[in-house]
């Protein structure tokens, strides 16, 4: 019979010498799609798609990416129980055969050549051909994967083929392990080890008997025998599987009675699957892991190979600093308050070395998380690192004026700054721009550091023009506003086809001669506005704010991680000086009696920021010097409909004509979210005054 259909049997495998006609065009195809030589579509465990998980600092998983969920794992981390119970019910000679039932092959050959069904005969091996096509090879193509999963000879014969060669390759012990790493169970469940994690809450080297037989069931059919879905047909199989186990002498008669009488024991509720990208991190994580992701896009992994590389990344991420932020931003601002968003990033200054990582984010976090419920509280935006605050960060931008000022000596720490009420300066235009402070008791002329810490406006337009507005903006980007200065006056991508400047320039240019730069009017990050504050605490060293600590691959080897290049962002007596002059901020100026109210006394550069119309707030400031904590704290309208930030409890939009500020409503998640961290710490002073920069040096 098997001469007259052309197939012969020789002791290396299966080998095709010609076709009876039922069988001919089964076998022409097999020979284009399987030439002589081809290798590619053999499994390959370095190329099957793992997930990508992200870390704490410590090494605790906060997120997963992935296209499928799959955690590969070596043979000897395969309990003994699941290697017998999938061998024993798939294919009990596996470790003796060569790779391919050619018994079984041809039978089924044989059978749909005579016009029947086609029939099983697949051994573990050709298994593992079949799912590598359809789950790695094929993952992209439906049209593919569908001449996969089809009963016809050429797809037997071409599984036949490449099972052979896989068996000549490869030994058993990685044959067996990379099939039970790429067979997918139910859902997004691929492989043993995450099926153990996400039925039982176990890994593949500690599954029971009852458990080994319930997953090797299921591979032969997921959905039939899904035990969320369909428990008495799962726990049928799982003893068939059982009683394969002891008719091969895996199991004794009373180990057999035991595991068929144990529960199924699987997760109540379902298979416990994280969520494949950010959204699905950890609370409070979500934020700096979208910006991990991000920081290495640009480092120049590309999406695909972080969603199945199966890299370890541990991110800088502050388990402790984290819980603190996430409590004192959701305290200030519910996470579903209509309207309203508070964001607060947190930085270890460092030393200013970008091989180590500095400057290290130790939290990134929102009253809103990333996701896509919005009335659950969720957000699509990326609300820390990009510039979201659309309506600004106030007169926190008054410490760029001051640096500035003081690189180009146009005053000094002890100089006076003309401060009247109002004033009306020029400005792009033929008119002039008005300004005037919030109250008129401020004194006239006002000495620089009390100016920093009650924030006249008249006093610093003034002194952002004789400086040179251009000069101002420079010094914004080098001390940390790289992406806010390079986004739009929206907060988006400049756009050069619009006619509107204020989306076709970056803020960088649209603000270029405008006063009102000095007054914080422009969207801002909050990532970034921390992240100043942690320059100035590294001597005036800016490094990017990094939240990848390292990369490891699949192998465990370590990755190499392009990082920009820390740079001197203003001489170290510039960032002394203006640390001196911020000083104040908690102890007599606009943040003093948040602190108070704190119990906060650290010494602590600060500075407060409203906007005009109260639509947002913010605080920045540090404590604890270059091994202490940079951050900034923002609450903004982020809803369609913004207006005025009243504060109360909780903070709300309204039309309480007295607005909330900086000091009152950005400030307090600050103290209340840096003082756990510090707690138990010795104060560090505030650097004094460089005596080179005391005085003007230029007019």
């Amino acid at each position: 019979m098997l001469r007259r259909l052309g197939i012969g049997i020789l002791a290396g495998g299966l080998v095709l010498a010609g076709c009876a006609a039922p069988a001919a065009a089964g076998v022409a195809a097999v020979a284009s799609v399987v030439p002589p030589g081809t290798t590619g579509d053999l499994p390959n465990a370095a190329a099957l798609p793992a997930a990508t998980v992200l870390t704490d600092r410590d090494g605790t998983p906060i997120a997963y990416l992935d296209e499928q969920y799959r955690i590969p794992v070596p043979y000897d981390r395969i309990s003994p129980s699941m290697v017998a119970a999938i061998v024993d019910v798939e294919d009990r000679r596996f470790f003796d055969e060569s790779g391919v039932d050619p018994v079984g092959t041809l039978r089924a050959l044989v059978t749909d050549a005579a016009g029947g069904a086609v029939q099983g005969g697949s051994t573990i091996t050709q298994q593992y051909v079949k799912n590598w096509l359809i789950d790695v090879v094929d993952r992209d193509d439906p049209a593919a994967q569908r001449a996969d999963h089809a009963d016809t000879p050429t797809r037997k014969i071409r599984e036949a083929v490449l099972a052979q060669r896989l068996a000549h390759s490869t030994s058993k012990q990685d044959v067996l392990a990379g099939y039970l790493n790429t067979v997918e169970f139910t859902g997004n469940v691929y492989g043993v080890e995450v099926a153990a994690r996400a039925w039982f809450g176990t890994d593949a080297a500690h599954l029971t008997v009852p458990q080994a037989a319930l997953l090797a069931g299921a591979v032969n059919n997921p959905t039939l025998f899904d035990p969320f879905r369909h428990p008495q047909a799962a726990t049928d199989r799982r003893n068939t599987v059982i009683a394969a186990m002891r008719d091969a002498g895996s199991l004794t008669p009373a180990q057999a009675a035991e595991a068929t009488t144990a529960p199924l024991g699987v997760r109540p509720g379902g298979p416990q699957v994280p969520g494949h990208n950010c959204y699905g991190a950890t609370d409070g994580a979500g934020f700096l892991c979208e910006h991990a992701v991000s920081e290495l896009e640009k480092a120049g992994f590309t999406e695909q190979q972080l969603d199945t590389g199966g890299y370890t990344i541990r991110t800088t991420l502050d388990p402790a600093a984290t819980a603190s932020a996430q409590q004192a931003v959701d305290a200030n601002v519910p996470r579903t308050q209509d309207g309203v968003a508070n964001t607060l990033a947190l930085i270890r200054p460092g030393r200013g070395d970008a091989a180590t990582g500095d400057h290290q984010i130790l939290a990134m976090v929102a009253n809103r998380r990333p996701g896509t419920d919005a009335a659950a509280g969720d957000t699509t935006r990326d609300l820390v690192a990009a510039p979201s605050n659309v309506f600004g960060a106030g007169s926190t931008f008054k410490i760029f004026t001051t640096a500035a000022a003081l690189e180009a000596g146009t005053v000094g720490y002890d100089s006076t700054l003309p401060d009247p009420a109002s004033a009306c300066f020029p400005g792009a235009g033929s008119s002039c721009y008005p300004v005037s402070n919030d109250t008129p008791n401020y004194p006239d002329p006002i000495p620089l550091p009390v100016a920093l810490a009650t924030s006249p406006n008249t006093a610093f337009v003034d002194l952002e023009e004789r400086t040179g507005i251009p000069r101002v903006v420079e010094m914004a980007r080098r001390l940390g506003l790289r992406d806010t200065l390079a986004s739009n006056a929206a907060g988006g991508t400049p756009d050069p086809s619009s006619p509107d400047a204020r989306i076709s320039q970056p803020q960088s240019q649209f603000f270029a001669d405008l006063p009102s730069f000095t007054l914080g009017v422009g969207p801002v990050s909050t990532l970034e506005e921390a992240n100043v504050a942690a320059t100035i605490q590294s001597d005036g060293v800016w490094c990017a704010p990094d939240a990848v600590l390292s990369v490891t691959g699949r192998d465990g080897a370590a990755v190499p991680v392009n990082r920009p290049a820390c740079e001197q962002a203003v001489a170290p007596g510039v960032a002394h000086t203006l640390a001196a002059g911020l000083g104040g901020d908690t102890v007599t100026g606009t943040s003093a009696a948040a602190a108070r109210a704190a119990g906060w006394t650290r010494p602590t550069i600060g500075k407060t920021g409203t906007t005009n119309s109260s639509e947002s707030v913010a605080f920045v400031g540090a404590t604890g010097g270059i091994d202490g904590v940079a951050g900034s704290s923002m609450v903004f309208a982020d809803g369609p409909n913004p207006s005025e930030i009243c504060p109360g409890d909780p903070v709300h939009l309204g039309d309480c004509g007295h607005g909330a500020f900086g000091g009152t409503v950005a400030a307090p998640p600050f103290f209340a979210a840096v003082d756990p961290l510090v707690a138990g710490r010795a104060d560090v002073p505030l650097p004094d005054p460089d005596p080179a920069y005391l005085q003007p040096r230029n007019g």
